[in-house]
């Protein structure tokens, strides 16, 4: 386990409710029922000035949420970086794990063969693991996406804005609409250009 020692100092929980979500704090790196006797970096799910009750919510780089209380002698509470403050053991990083869904066009088990020995060149033999992989089919269908308003009076031309033109309905399921819009997918119909031409 690859870790680093720091000066740090635990917060109390009003130094906490002073902090917002860009401040780096240091929690316990405990992960899945895994007790691991360091600290993970970390950063509060919302301004500490917005938390009721005296529990704060931090979530650590590796994605762990943990429901603190500061002031509890029980827990291992939050802290900052401090020159004149106590030691602390803090876990590195090994690497970052991306969960991403991946188009390769015209795919197959040798294109993604090519693809995974081609990310192995470039970060080593090994370094590079799948886990969970799940390869599913993309339909050759193509779709224009909409946004139209999601609430108010129905009309028999309801105000709609075209977002996305000519993709996979997969790749629509990653996108979200503006905020009081709803998504309406139509087959994709190639614009024509009616303007004269001399």
């Amino acid at each position: 386990m690859n870790t680093r020692k720091i000066a740090a100092r635990r917060l109390t929980a009003e130094e906490v409710s002073q902090l917002g979500v860009n401040d780096k704090v240091f929690v316990s790196a405990d992960i899945d029922d895994l007790s691991l006797e360091c600290y993970a970096p970390a950063s509060l799910t919302q301004p500490g000035k917005d938390f009721e009750g005296g529990s704060f919510s931090a979530r650590t780089v590796f994605g762990e949420t943990l429901h603190i209380l500061p002031d509890s002698e029980d827990e291992s509470g939050i802290w900052i970086e401090h020159d004149k403050g106590e030691e602390i053991e803090v876990i590195e990083s090994a690497g970052v794990l991306l969960d991403l869904a991946l188009f390769v066009p015209g795919g197959d088990a040798e294109s993604l063969g090519k693809l995974y020995a081609a990310a192995r060149k470039a970060f080593g033999e090994g370094v590079v693991q799948r886990w969970n992989e799940d390869s599913v089919s993309v339909p050759d269908v193509k779709i224009d996406l909409f946004e139209e308003r999601a609430r108010g009076r129905k009309s028999a031309s309801p105000e709609r804005d075209r977002r996305f033109v000519d993709i996979y309905p997969t790749r629509a399921k990653f996108l979200e609409p503006s905020d009081g819009w709803r998504f309406v997918q139509e087959l994709h119909k190639p614009v024509v250009d009616d303007t004269p031409t001399i």
